[in-house]
């Protein structure tokens, strides 16, 4: 159920008319509904719950949010007036704890668990707003600053105020005062310089410089295909580059190296899309992404997080392991630089592994957790999301499949002298243990 976030700006300047003979606010007003028109067009829209949030104090700035209905929402946008300050720090401080507010009591960040991507709550702010200097009772700030402090328990958990399931979209009007002499030029409408345009891409959002009113709808258009399920992720290179291939896939020792430094596709912060089940309509899965520390039992508290997992990724050629009755989750990667790039390889029998700094004991960089891979059409790339070390473990139960153990089916009570009393399979070889949780097993790495 997406949550559709609209956070208007009531400061005074949003009073200023148009060339077209409206206020700034009164086309805010009318894109909130020409969204919701757009958006209507879509049969994933039905469980969409919309929310209004002003740039007036808190927490008067909340006109519409987790209880009020459709209406409420309608009569809150209607009655908006822009007669305050521009706190566009403090308004989306209220914004992000509003959408946080019911996190800790569900679980659904699983702190100290794993980061589960099908326990998500897609949401996005979409900001509009004038992009003038930003004021509050004290004078005019230069910079966007979000209050650190925030009142929600478990707040503390998560170093950002938003999590990795929630986008920041703003339309900066720039709508001139006077008609235009110069005819309008269609094509992709630029980034705004205003102060918003960081904290968006921080999020994995964008800004949107709107200078005319049919630029306005383009944006719109635009948004309603941002409404997806997913969450954002850091991905980024660990080690050399690979070798440079042919048209065939094949790696070619005759083509030109590519060129020294960072590139594009060495660090992407994207989204990764989270399919709904096409019957239940709520995502399934199986595995998190692990936890970027190891816990340690004499910690009183469990370290704080970043939003966005930082997931590296080997350019080393390595064989898709799959093995049957064991579940594994496949994630669609958002087009990037770095889909592209794997895309252009085109060696959909090859992957690369994944991994999450310091999640393993006695290694910074961990054990593989999944791995990045073409699709065999070559039209998109996925992330295969595994138990942890699953190079490891895999062997280990195709060998139990071959002994017949059945560990899915025997009761514990039937399975070899090798399993010890809390439940954990023994190989003294590869010093590992496969603990056995319900019917889905997990992989430790014990001293």
């Amino acid at each position: 159920m997406p949550i559709l976030l609209f956070l208007i700006d009531t400061s005074a300047s949003m009073s200023q008319r148009t060339h077209l003979g409206t206020t700034y606010l009164d086309i805010a007003k009318g894109a909130v509904e020409t969204f919701m028109k757009l958006r209507a067009r879509d049969p994933g829209s039905r469980g969409d719950r919309y929310m209004l949030v002003s740039f007036d104090e808190p927490p008067y700035g909340i006109k519409a949010g987790w209880k009020e209905n459709h209406a409420t929402f309608m009569n809150e946008l209607k009655n908006l007036q822009a007669v305050g300050l521009s706190t566009l720090g403090q308004s989306l401080r209220t914004s992000f704890d509003l959408l946080n507010l019911n996190r800790l009591v569900t679980g659904i960040d699983n702190y100290g668990q794993g980061r589960n991507p099908f326990f998500l709550e897609p949401s996005i702010i979409i900001t509009i707003t004038d992009g003038n200097k930003l004021t509050n009772n004290g004078g005019v700030q230069e910079e966007l600053h979000l209050p650190l402090n925030s009142p929600l328990p478990g707040s503390e958990l998560t170093k950002e105020p938003f999590r990795w399931d929630q986008r920041l979209f703003a339309l900066v009007l720039r709508l001139p005062g006077l008609m235009p002499l110069e005819t309008e030029q269609l094509g992709s409408v630029p980034s705004d310089e205003s102060a918003i345009t960081p904290m968006c891409e921080v999020t994995g959002g964008r800004s949107y410089c709107v200078c005319t009113q049919r630029m306005l709808l383009q944006c719109l258009e635009s948004l309603v295909q941002k409404v997806q399920s997913g969450v954002v992720l850091n991905f980024e290179k660990t080690g050399p580059d690979p070798a440079p291939v042919g048209d065939d896939g094949v790696t070619d020792g005759l083509k030109s190296a590519p060129p020294f430094g960072p590139q594009p596709w060495h660090s992407c912060h994207k989204l990764i899309y989270v399919r709904p089940n096409h019957k239940t309509g709520v995502p399934v899965g199986h595995w998190p992404i692990p936890e970027s520390f190891w816990p340690d039992q004499n910690s009183p508290t469990l370290p704080p997080r970043s939003a966005h997992p930082v997931v590296k990724f080997s350019c080393a050629d390595c064989d898709p392991m799959v093995i049957d009755k064991l579940p594994f989750d496949k994630y669609e990667l958002e087009p990037s630089p770095l889909t592209q790039y794997i895309l252009e390889r085109k060696s959909p029998l090859t992957c690369w592994q994944v991994y999450v700094n310091n999640s393993g004991k006695y290694s910074d960089l961990g054990h593989p957790f999944g791995y990045l891979k073409a699709s065999t059409a070559l039209n998109c790339v996925n992330l295969f999301v595994m138990p942890y070390n699953y190079p490891v473990l895999l062997p280990l139960l195709e060998k139990c499949n071959q002994h017949e153990l059945g560990l899915t089916n025997k009761p514990l009570s039937r399975l070899p002298l090798t399993v010890r009393k809390h439940g954990s399979l023994v190989d003294t070889k590869a010093r590992h243990c496969c603990c056995i949780v319900s019917w889905m097993i997990c992989l430790k790495c014990i001293s």
